[in-house]
């Protein structure tokens, strides 16, 4: 994988993280077909529908996902559902090395975030068990704003906790709300290629 790094004099750069810097994506896929099943889904969750909702917070994927099968349920039952079954694949996740390897890089000269749409713990455990934990100054998780992606919020935050100015970011993600979250801040962003995007 090769990144497209725009040119910019760039003060800080934000990262998302499932999908972005671990490949947590398919983990998270099986947490939430699981998850989905023991709720009453009787087919297979729908994988394209599960990657369009990168980087959307929890709870809401929850309810998206009840909305589009007709399904009556308890989106914070589902989500602690999922949230544990997530927690028993963590450590099965890989870092995305060319990104990894760039936030490396740039955290010996600039302040680095994350801006993730999951919660605080499972974020956390994330970075810790692959290791990156110390790059960040910062971690923007679902539990600290309202409004989660695709909204400007999370990077918001991100650039205000780093102490620099949104246009002056330049933010990796994969998925389209967060890349539209990241553009309604005013920051540039980074396409990191996933799941054949």
């Amino acid at each position: 994988m090769k990144l497209d790094i725009p040119a910019g004099d760039f003060e800080g750069y934000i990262f998302d993280l499932d999908g972005t810097l671990i490949d947590t994506m398919p983990l998270h896929y099986r947490a939430w077909d699981a998850a989905m099943r023991r709720a009453g889904l009787k087919v297979q969750l729908d994988e394209d529908l599960f990657y369009s909702l990168g980087g959307v917070p929890t709870i809401r994927v929850a309810e998206l996902l009840a909305q589009h099968y007709g399904m009556k349920l308890d989106p914070h039952k589902v989500f602690h559902e999922k949230e544990g079954l997530f927690a028993e694949l963590q450590a099965d996740a890989q870092l995305i090395q060319p990104v990894a390897e760039f936030a490396r890089n740039a955290e010996r000269s600039h302040p680095l975030a994350i801006a993730s749409g999951g919660t605080r713990d499972i974020v956390k455990r994330s970075l810790e068990l692959a290791g990156i934990a110390a790059l960040f100054k910062a971690v923007v998780t679902a539990d600290d704003v309202v409004h989660g992606k695709p909204a400007p919020d999370m990077f918001l935050l991100a650039a205000r906790l780093l102490g620099v100015e949104p246009t002056r970011c330049l933010v990796f993600e994969d998925a389209e709300p967060g890349i539209n979250g990241a553009l309604a801040a005013g920051m540039t962003v980074v396409r990191v290629p996933s799941r054949g995007k």
